[in-house]
């Protein structure tokens, strides 16, 4: 790892009216080892004790957290990009205020970066459910893999990096560790939308030299009501299709880097995006909704729906061909 006065990893936490959760998620941070680690928490004028118990919190770690706060609430993309604004460490790591860090995350992390100094970290989640029952247990949910390739080793193959998050579908920042050089000056979430993680993973991982992949599970990922897809609205099937915005052109543009199936796997998210929009939009009697979902599909996909259908039938997903040419269909009758 290369010597420098910053510290080489900044850990951000946006927070907003977390009170119940804050604390735990402070203290599984703060009780490992976070030497060369600046701890940040920003306020996005939270209503409820969040702020109090943030500066309780920084009293009795005293030098250990920053806080920092927004004079106007703006949303968890805007409260990111503020604490990316101020951090200094090498390495950018957001961890959700409501989620924990698993003991000895932090030292796992380090050792990787001191050997390897990848671009791009990925690890693996737990659910955190209370109470936790068998039948999650029994789902998995104790374990969560968030990348289908190569694990242990730094690769510098680009296809393997898109295709595997691609593959599994889990796109959160809190599971992907970046060097700050990464985001530059031009990337920031997309204030004032949800699903902000799928417009900024992509492009992460297309920026990256090289990359490792730890299957270990370092982050605790808490399940609770009132989640984004729990409480899914028109807004939010917009902004899940918006976020998607210019994958399908960056794509097809770097045919020489990204093969044939990193293309398919990229087209095949996007699909399913298209259809979960399709079937919320069907399902709340809206169907005049559907070309301009079939359009941001055709924007976002480096696959033409012609092109899908023929990939997903090489390769026998017969099932998925019908249902994708359902609403692929249904969407062209509505124009």
């Amino acid at each position: 790892m290369t010597t420098t006065n910053s510290p080489w990893l900044s850990i951000l936490i946006p927070v907003y009216n977390v009170a119940p959760y804050l604390k735990a998620c402070v203290e599984s941070i703060l009780s490992q080892d976070t030497q060369g680690v600046e701890v940040l928490l920003l306020d996005d004028v939270s209503t409820d004790e969040s702020p109090a118990l943030m500066q309780a919190l920084q009293a009795a770690s005293p030098g250990r957290l920053q806080l920092l706060k927004h004079e106007r609430n703006g949303g968890l993309s805007a409260a990111r990009n503020s604490l990316l604004q101020a951090a200094h460490g090498r390495y950018i790591w957001f961890v959700d205020s409501d989620d924990l860090l698993m003991p000895g995350a932090i030292d796992s992390l380090r050792r990787i970066v001191g050997r390897h100094e990848p671009d791009l970290v990925l690890c693996d989640f737990r659910t955190v459910r209370e109470p936790m029952k068998l039948k999650h247990k029994l789902r998995g949910e104790l374990h969560r893999r968030t990348f289908a390739g190569p694990a242990e080793q730094l690769s510098e193959d680009k296809n393997a990096l898109l295709n595997g998050i691609f593959a599994l579908g889990h796109l959160h920042s809190w599971s992907k560790i970046a060097r700050r050089h990464l985001w530059g000056d031009d990337l920031r979430f997309p204030a004032g939308h949800f699903f902000e993680d799928m417009a900024t993973t992509p492009e992460l991982a297309m920026r990256a030299k090289n990359f490792y992949y730890v299957p270990e599970v370092w982050l605790g990922y808490r399940q609770r009501s009132g989640s984004i897809l729990a409480s899914m609205n028109f807004k939010k099937v917009d902004d899940m299709l918006l976020a998607l915005q210019g994958l399908g052109q960056r794509l097809r543009a770097q045919k020489a880097v990204y093969s044939a199936d990193t293309q398919f796997t990229a087209a095949f998210y996007v699909a399913k995006a298209f259809i979960c929009a399709g079937r919320f939009a069907a399902k709340h009697a809206e169907p005049e909704r559907l070309p301009d979902y079939l359009r941001a599909f055709q924007q976002c996909s480096p696959l033409s729906p012609q092109e899908l259908m023929s990939a997903y039938l090489a390769r026998g997903w017969c099932l998925r061909a019908l249902r994708f040419r359902y609403w692929w269909r249904r969407s062209l009758s509505q124009a």
